[in-house]
Order: structure tokens, then sequence, then C-alpha cells
């Protein structure tokens, strides 16, 4: 690690802890050559993931719209902000667990659906009506039934 005072690239860490956040590792570094001290955060870089949608374009990974969209289904439902942000961190973190640089929008819906299930029926449904195009009543009614089928089990 370079130091910021005299540009000597040897230190010794001191104290290493985990941040307040948790997401990244704070160090104390003593410069071998000046004997300055100085902090670093140590990061996991996360991969860029790349969503292909239906149509084959491709976007990068976009949680806020995730959000949004789980928001929308909940609109007017016992369902908390945190409870929604807690399913999106899941969602999200599943998809970098994979390692892959490339997640298609279908397995990242059917992943809200079933976090949507879990949270509210009623949003699971908004959701999947909107998700799977129900094209009429009889495939509405269809995904009812896979729901209560599911519920009585």
């Amino acid at each position: 690690m370079k130091c910021p005072s005299c540009g000597h690239l040897e230190s010794k860490v001191l104290d290493s802890r985990p941040s307040s956040e948790g997401t990244s590792i704070r160090r104390r570094r003593e410069c071998l050559s000046c004997q300055k001290r100085f902090t670093t955060f140590e990061t996991i870089e996360n991969v860029s993931i790349v969503v292909v949608k239906k149509n084959d374009t491709r976007e990068i990974f976009d949680r806020t719209k995730l959000t949004s969209g789980m928001i929308r289904a909940c609109e007017k439902r016992p369902v908390s902000i945190k409870q929604i942000e807690n399913a999106v961190n899941e969602i999200e973190a599943y998809l970098q667990s994979t390692m892959r640089s490339e997640v298609s929008s279908t397995e990242i819906g059917e992943l809200v659906m079933e976090k949507l299930k879990e949270l509210d029926e009623v949003a699971y449904v908004r959701f999947a009506s909107v998700y799977r195009q129900f094209k009429d009543i009889n495939t509405f009614m269809e995904e009812l039934k896979k729901l209560l089928g599911d519920s009585e089990e």
C-alpha cells in the first residue's frame, strides 16, 4: 500500500476491523519508511450484472427499478419498505452469488414473484398479472388456483 505522505510502497497493518456497515474492512497502517499512520478501506468488488431482456437487449442491473416494481405491486398492502428492501437485497445477493455476468429478466421476475408470494399474496398476483401478461381471465384464474393450491399445502 502506497504511503500518502512519502509514497513508499510498503507498510504494516496495525489494526483490522469490519466497518460499521460490515461491507468493508478498515485497516490502520503504518509506513515502514516515514512511520506515518494512515487508514485504508477494503471493499469487495461486485461484478456488474447485465440483464438480458426478452427481446434480447441488454442493460445493467438496476436495483432501483426492481425496488420500484415491488413497491408498485405492494401499494396499499401491509408490506413495509423495509421488507421490500430486504427482499431486493436477497435477490441482488443471490444474483451476485451466481457469479454470472448475464442474467435473464425472466429469472429475475421469477425471483421477485417468489419473494412477493412470501410477503403478500395480493402483491404477488398484481406483479404476476403484469409480469406474465395474462391474456384473459382464464390464465388469471389458473395462476390464482396455483396460488391457492400452494397455500393449502
